[in-house]
C-alpha cells in the first residue's frame, strides 16, 4: 500500500484532443504511442461532459471551476478534468488514489495557468507561454509526487524561474548565478 498519493499524468490537451502540454510520471505509458492512445481515448470518454466553464470571465471563472472539475474511471484509472475555452485539463491517478488529492492538483494546475496567462486561459495563450506551463508542472509534480498545489506559490516560483532564466550570467550576483547553477544540476539529477 503506498503512504504517498501518486499522480500518473498531467495532461493539457486542446479542443480536438491534441497535446500541448502533458507529463507522464509512471510507466504504465512505456511508449509515445501508448502515451497518444490514452490521450485520445481519455478525450473521447469526457467530451460528452459538462466540465466545461467557456463564455466567463477568469474572476468568475476561478470562483465557479472547482463545481465544474468532473471525476471518471478508464481504464483502471481515476482521471479528473476541467474545461476552458479550447483547453482540456487532466490529472490521472491510480484507481485507489484519493479523488480529492487529484481534483486538488487539477485546481493548483489550472489556477496557476490562469495566474501565468493573465486571465486569458486558451490555447493560442497556452501554446505562447509554453515554456511558463511546462515550468508549473515541474513545480507541481515531480516523478509522481505532489510538490504543490496553491496556486499562488506554483506561479510564483514560475515567475522567479523564468526572471532568473532570462537574466545572463554576468547580470546576477555570484549567489544568483550559484543558486541557478546548483537548481540546473539538481533538476538533470532528478531527471
Amino acid at each position: 500500500m503506498e503512504l504517498c498519493p501518486l499522480i500518473k499524468n498531467i495532461l493539457l490537451l486542446d479542443s480536438e484532443g491534441k497535446r500541448i502540454a502533458v507529463k507522464y510520471y509512471s510507466d504504465d505509458w512505456p511508449t509515445n504511442s501508448a502515451k497518444e492512445a490514452f490521450e485520445k481515448a481519455v478525450f473521447a470518454k469526457t467530451q460528452k461532459t459538462n466540465a466545461r466553464t467557456d463564455g466567463v470571465n477568469h474572476v468568475d471563472l476561478l470562483t465557479k471551476v472547482n463545481a465544474d472539475a468532473e471525476i471518471t474511471m478508464f481504464d483502471n484509472y481515476v482521471v479528473v478534468y476541467k474545461f476552458v475555452q479550447d483547453l482540456h485539463f487532466f490529472v490521472t491517478g491510480g484507481e485507489n488514489e484519493n479523488e480529492i488529492i487529484l481534483a486538488a492538483v487539477l485546481q493548483g494546475f489550472f489556477d496557476a495557468v490562469g495566474l501565468l496567462l493573465r486571465g486569458t486561459v486558451d490555447k493560442k495563450e497556452a501554446l505562447e507561454n509554453l515554456d511558463l506551463i511546462l515550468l508549473c508542472l515541474d513545480e507541481i509534480v515531480d516523478g509522481g509526487i505532489i510538490l504543490e498545489t496553491d496556486a499562488n506559490v506554483i506561479a510564483g516560483k514560475v515567475a522567479s524561474h523564468s526572471m532568473d532564466a532570462g537574466a545572463s550570467l554576468s547580470e546576477q550576483t555570484i549567489t544568483q548565478a550559484l543558486a541557478t547553477a546548483r537548481e540546473h544540476l539538481t533538476r538533470s539529477l532528478l531527471k
